[in-house]
């Protein structure tokens, strides 16, 4: 019979002793929670927090409805679950865990023949003044989802500080907003979400807002401010301070490689336990699986921590079957997938963002921002603003999309394109599935795809919106054609000077355009398609320095005058 012992019951240990379990009906496998729960739906907490749903057991709970305790996993798996007891040591040589029952205090040593640790991750909480007081917490735990939750259902706290821009950041941001309570969200770098290039994160940054939250970018929190041991406060490093009765620390998480540390394992260069592809530690008799190890990135190789609860499942279903058959099954990394809800947006990545790529070294590559509905118009259709990145193999390297229409599709459908290494030449042949409801009979994705084949051949010369803002704020004299009609143009418009010009009538009204067909000549509309088609005129005419505004009004994050 062989004993199995897994430290951690949430995502990955819990996914490895189920595994395993079907795997080999007579292995005598036992799971070691250090918490009160297992098996939580840790990606649910800001939902139940903000009120989606108010039944707390389905945080824990199966498919079928019935609660992952203890009982469950002894009655369904025949899995001994030990929860809110903790392992204080690894004895490797002698194949043992030291652990202490934190109920009762009473200490117990367990043998192993395979040993799983899924130790998941820990919050991190920068050593700022006053961070000890009463009402800051961070959203790591049930504990901690309780507390917020609470906190939103009495009512009494009125102002809120989120301290970081990160996914839990902003899913907590709403959550609470959306609960009455009003939001300030504080991030020292110069944008949320930094799986998003600058561009995109800044049109989410301005939904956030539209939906009432504060957010300020590019400022840190120098203290936290009390009265009695409670927070009244938050001092940002710019001298402000926030009134408030509630901080949530969302900085980001650690891995919680601690104890793997103590016993000998080999930790890598981002904190993580070091696994090889089996997700095999150091010491072969032991697996790692999840939030405390660091895996490889699919497409630099690079080792990377990777804090994903999708992750965490598939490298605990790897892990069930390695420890049970042996090294069979491999874990290939990841692809660098997100994607959250943001009040009404949807934001997602894929693959290496423009700044990820500059961060592990790739400059040979090409990006293009599309602008195009989410399906037809006559099914309601919603704006996507997408960015495509390829490599000078016109490999598609990374994908990121955002908006109020079917983000996740499209991410879908990006992630598996990264994955399977398609150039763009396969992209944009590929035959996905087309119906009105669902999408327009050249889905989003392809059409970044065209775009940047566009690009690529030189037949659309693009500048992004943060160039043309940079040569307004820098006092350039620029021509901005604007190929819209007159009442879009009075529904939306910049307001910085550009010329309005419709399409229809452009080859009549060339003499409206500067006498020297050199001259720099920045092309848009909504979302920019029509200035596409202005550039196309334009160049055939002899204008030799055209250029196209990448996504258009919609994607133009500074201020604008309607």
């Amino acid at each position: 019979m062989k004993k199995i012992v897994v430290i951690g019951g949430s995502a990955a240990g819990a996914k490895a002793a189920s595994k395993a379990r079907r795997l080999d009906e007579f292995a005598d496998i036992t799971i070691i929670q250090k918490s009160p729960e297992l098996s939580m739906a840790a990606c649910g907490y800001p939902y139940y927090i903000g009120g989606v749903f108010n039944d707390r057991r389905q945080l824990l709970c199966t498919p079928a409805g019935v609660i992952r305790d203890p009982t469950f996993f002894q009655k369904a798996k025949n899995i001994k679950a030990l929860v809110e007891t903790e392992v204080r040591a690894i004895d490797r040589n002698a194949r043992q865990v030291h652990c202490r029952d934190l109920k009762n205090g009473t200490e117990q040593t367990i043998a192993y023949d395979r040993l799983v640790i899924a130790t998941g991750a820990v919050a991190v909480k920068p050593p700022i003044p006053g961070i000890n007081l009463a009402g800051i917490t961070t959203l790591l735990t049930m504990a901690d989802t309780d507390y917020l939750r609470a906190v939103r259902d009495a009512g009494e706290v009125k102002n809120a500080v989120i301290v970081g821009g990160g996914l839990i950041g902003v899913e907590v941001c709403e959550a609470l907003q959306s609960s009455g309570i009003q939001v300030t969200l504080v991030e020292a770098m110069d944008q949320v979400l930094n799986f998003l290039d600058w561009d995109l994160a800044k049109l989410v940054e301005n939904h956030m807002r539209s939906q009432g939250a504060q957010v300020l970018t590019g400022v840190g929190v120098s203290a936290f401010i009390g009265d009695n041991g409670r927070l009244t406060g938050v001092q940002l490093a710019d001298g402000k301070t926030i009134d408030c009765g509630l901080a949530v620390l969302a900085v980001g998480v650690r891995p919680n490689s601690g104890l793997a540390r103590e016993a000998g394992l080999s930790i890598g260069e981002c904190g993580g336990i070091t696994v090889n592809q089996y997700l095999q530690t150091s010491d072969p008799a032991i697996y790692a699986a999840g939030d405390c190890t660091e895996i490889p990135s699919r497409i630099t190789r690079k080792p990377v921590f990777a804090p994903m609860g999708d992750l965490a499942n598939l490298a605990g279903r790897v892990v069930g079957e390695n420890i049970v058959v042996g090294n069979t099954v491999t874990f290939p990394g990841t692809a660098h997938t997100a994607i959250c809800k943001v009040f009404q947006f949807t934001a997602g990545s894929t693959g290496l963002s423009e700044q990820a790529a500059e961060k592990s070294g790739l400059r040979n590559y090409t990006t293009v921002v599309n602008a195009s509905p989410d399906k037809p118009g006559f099914m309601g259709a919603r704006i996507l603003i997408s960015k495509l990145l390829v490599d000078e193999h016109q490999q598609i390297l990374g994908y990121q999309c955002v908006g109020l229409g079917d983000v996740s599709r499209q991410i879908a459908t990006a992630a598996m394109a990264v994955q399977a290494k398609l150039t763009l030449a396969e992209t944009v042949h590929a035959d996905l599935p087309y119906a009105p409801p669902f999408s327009p009979a050249i889905d989003h994705f392809i059409t970044a795809g065209h775009i940047m084949e566009n690009k690529l051949q030189g037949r659309m010369t693009g500048i992004r919106v943060r160039e043309v803002w940079e040569k307004l704020q820098a006092g350039e004299k620029l021509f901005l054609l604007d190929g819209r009609n007159p009442d879009e143009y009075e529904e939306m418009h910049l307001g910085v000077g550009e010329h309005l010009i419709p399409l229809g009538t452009l080859r009549s009204r060339l003499d409206e355009l500067p006498a020297d067909k050199a001259a720099e000549i920045i092309c848009f509309c909504k979302i920019s398609l029509r200035g596409y088609e202005v550039e196309c005129i334009l160049r055939a005419h002899g204008y030799t320095n055209v250029k196209v505004m990448e996504g258009g009004i919609v994607a133009w994050p500074y201020p604008r005058k309607r």
